[in-house]
């Protein structure tokens, strides 16, 4: 080794440049249910008439797992209904039942109001209502 050696510059080792792996695309969750044979239904999107509250639509997705099963419910009414009439028929039910649990917990308000009920369990599977 002479005496230089050590000021030499020592040869940098060649970087092999590793191919970027190709990134698998994210699968959502439509595609997810899908691929498990499972219905899907969401809300992608709700929008308000902000100079009428009371008016607004909501933007719903679905896959046809999902329409399958509410026509075997028996939300197809005709045999031409398309996807997005039968679809339309159930969230019109699901809103409708909403409306009328709603409804139904207000009555009980107004006509409970004063009342107490009072329940004891009396044995043998059985309570007193008083």
């Amino acid at each position: 080794m002479g005496i230089f050696d050590r000021f030499r510059k020592k040869p940098e080792p060649v970087k092999v440049r590793a191919e970027p792996k190709p990134k698998e695309p994210v699968k959502t969750e439509k595609e997810l249910a899908t691929e498990k044979n499972e219905p899907y239904v969401a809300m992608v999107r709700m929008d308000i008439d902000p100079d009428n509250l009371h008016q607004g639509a909501y933007e719903l997705d679905w896959n046809e797992i999902f329409v399958a099963r509410l026509a075997k419910a028996g939300y197809m009414m005709k045999p031409d209904d398309v996807d997005a009439d039968i679809v339309d028929r159930w969230f019109q039910n699901v809103c409708r039942h909403v409306v009328m649990e709603t409804w139904e917990q207000e009555q009980a308000i107004i006509k409970g109001v004063g009342q107490y009920v009072n329940t004891r369990d009396i044995g043998g599977g059985r309570t007193e209502v008083s």
